[in-house]
């Protein structure tokens, strides 16, 4: 039986072949996967190299196999970025650890209205915003907030796949997603000139 191109297969097939010691398998992945584990990592820590670091252990973990991925518990992407934030979550914990997060409140829905689906307003803002004024916004959202929107409004995951990279029912996904956009577009407001934000 021939297998598929590289680029054709599916990652499944290619974490087949790469446990197999086909090294073209991993490259592949690697060129898949890389680029939005990277750019999830950059924003949500707001340093490129601690970024870089993250993507090399998370694809490190996966070549040696330290990251055991099963097909069987969802997509690959899922699990990636899934371990990613693990190993943010870990690489923060000791700054964590001597401050406060005045954004980290509970995540009950009853305590906050359920984040639409119209994410408009935000998303408007998100277009007008340079990347480096929504770097600085995100990184003074609570992580929990932060994993959130990140996920949801800057890499289109579903509150299914954001349910699973974070380990959290949908509720919670919900939840956090609303208070997360509510506090970026304050601070997203917050740095525009008053006669610009009358103009939204």
């Amino acid at each position: 039986m021939t297998m598929p191109p590289a680029t054709l297969a599916t990652d499944t097939e290619l974490l087949r072949q790469l446990r197999d010691g086909v090294s073209a398998a991993f490259q592949t992945l690697y060129q898949r996967h890389q680029a939005p584990v990277y750019r999830f990592a950059l924003l949500r820590t707001g340093s490129g190299d601690t970024a870089a670091d993250i993507v090399q252990e998370v694809f490190m973990g996966l070549l040696t196999g330290s990251f055991h991925y099963d097909p069987l518990r969802g997509l690959l992407q899922n699990f990636l970025f899934g371990v990613a934030r693990k190993l943010i979550l870990k690489h923060e914990q000791p700054r964590l650890r001597l401050s406060s997060l005045p954004d980290a409140g509970p995540d009950d829905e009853s305590a906050q209205e359920l984040a639409s689906d119209d994410g408009e307003p935000l998303a408007r803002l998100l277009e007008n915003e340079t990347a480096e004024q929504v770097r600085r916004a995100l990184a003074q959202l609570a992580p929990h907030y932060r994993d959130a929107v990140i996920l949801y409004e800057l890499h289109d995951m579903s509150y299914l796949d954001i349910a699973d990279i974070c380990q959290v029912d949908i509720g919670t996904v919900r939840s956090r997603l609303s208070r997360g956009r509510a506090a970026l577009a304050k601070r997203l407001a917050a740095h525009r000139p008053a006669a610009l934000q009358e103009s939204i």
